[in-house]
């Protein structure tokens, strides 16, 4: 057998501007990568890098010619261990770029085997969870706004980004114009311990499931001073990239927050996910803005997943790939009726 691959770089305007605590967004640079067997099937992946993390598009696009050379090199896409290993030896660090390699073999294999990516994991779609859609920092009553038009579009569970000298006033206009929603929020590390715990208080108010990232990743004392006495659960994202933090949250959080980009792909966040388990943590997935080029291989995580927040792709202007279908934010798999992750250009 022998493996061609190759990459693109594909720059995504946003339907509207993305605003969190650290900054706001209008275009999302991803990166496409193709792996293509002697038989003519192709698997797809995508990098969606984040600067938070040390990535751009340019560092991906620099270091995939080394990992893809792996690739071909190893030739067979079913030794992925041997790859995985062998990309790490050549590339440390950025894991949107080995990421975009991990998701691209499995969707080659799983099509090899004719079969969607669950069900050859062996997963049920009937354990399903439903994506949140995310309201990005505004002024209240934009945020009322956006927050009515994912109502409207049948989102049931909604994301409100915070991190302000506002955030009671977004919460409240989120609150008002969805009265029937999950309501869960993120602050992107934008609190100190004080403000995060009495946030939690008024947040428990408004009937908000949980709190993610209140306090930089960088003051873990911080995080578990919130933990302790937060009168909501906690998410732990920035502070837990990959399988070696799990159980150094396991003590101050409630929940952690996979992303496929900080992780480095597939087989790392199933890795997170069963030491999550046996820490008694509960998993959340989420992700960057990006293409259902790597959404979609997300989505077929969730039957492992106790909440999702796989909404990347609805944020784009155009997404240049479809995936697996949300309707009315509900991950569908039982409806996947074509092999590999169902990322397939439109």
């Amino acid at each position: 057998m022998t493996l061609s691959a190759s990459f693109e770089r594909l720059e995504l305007p946003l339907e509207t501007p993305f605003t969190i605590a650290r900054g706001t967004q209008t275009v999302s640079e991803n990166v496409v990568v193709r792996v293509a067997d002697d038989e003519g099937r192709v698997g797809v992946g995508g990098a969606a890098p984040a600067r938070h993390y040390g990535e751009t598009a340019d560092t991906v696009a620099a270091v995939l010619p080394d990992l893809l050379s792996v690739v071909e090199d190893v030739g067979d896409p079913h030794q992925r261990q041997r790859i995985e290993r062998r990309m790490r030896e050549t590339v440390r660090d950025n894991p949107a770029a080995r990421c975009a390699v991990s998701i691209a073999l499995h969707d080659l294999i799983a099509k090899r085997a004719d079969l969607p990516l669950y069900r050859y994991w062996g997963l049920d779609p009937d354990r399903t969870v439903s994506t949140s859609f995310t309201i990005g920092l505004d002024d209240p009553d934009r945020m009322h706004e956006k927050a009515a038009d994912a109502v409207a579009a049948g989102h049931e569970v909604l994301k409100v980004k915070v991190g302000t000298d506002r955030d009671e006033a977004v919460v409240d206009a989120v609150r008002s114009a969805a009265p029937d929603a999950r309501i869960r929020v993120d602050a992107n590390e934008a609190w100190t311990p004080r403000e995060a715990v009495r946030m939690s208080e008024t947040l428990a108010d408004y009937g908000v499931e949980f709190i993610e990232q209140p306090v930089p990743a960088e003051n873990p004392e911080g995080l578990q001073f919130v933990y302790e006495r937060s009168a909501l659960p906690i998410a732990a994202d920035e502070s837990c990239v990959t399988v070696d933090d799990v159980p150094r949250v396991a003590d101050r959080t409630d929940i952690v927050t996979i992303k496929l980009m900080k992780c480095g792909g597939l087989a790392e966040a199933r890795r997170m996910v069963h030491a999550a388990r046996a820490q008694g943590l509960e998993v959340m997935l989420g992700c960057m803005v990006e293409s259902n080029a790597s959404i979609a291989a997300g989505a077929h995580l969730a039957p492992l997943l106790d909440y999702a927040d796989l909404d990347g792709s609805l944020l784009l202007d155009r997404d240049p790939f479809a995936g697996v279908p949300m309707p009315d934010g509900v991950i569908d798999l039982a409806s996947v009726d074509r092999p590999g992750t169902g990322a397939v250009p439109r």
